[in-house]
């Protein structure tokens, strides 16, 4: 059976989605995964990423959020 450890839970203050990090690793061992999870009603989109994929999928979530007014920035919901 695989392990999963949950990060952090963030719900999207706009859509109400909530999201959901994950780790996840496999009994055998190997590389451990990010999951993400998106719920949305009760539908849900899960997908998972190595740590390089992780790294430049937040560095570009970065470089977006820093170009971005301030005063656009919706009150953070975070759990």
């Amino acid at each position: 059976m695989s392990t999963i450890t949950p990060i952090e839970t963030l719900t999207s203050p706009l859509g109400r989605q909530v999201i959901e990090l994950q780790q996840f690793d496999h009994d055998g061992g190997g590389m451990s995964l990010l999951r993400t999870r998106i719920r949305e009603g009760s539908r849900f989109t899960v997908f998972e990423v190595d740590p390089l994929t992780a790294r430049q999928w937040g560095a570009a979530l970065l470089r977006w959020a820093d170009a971005q007014p301030e005063s656009a920035a919706p009150t953070q919901a975070s759990t």
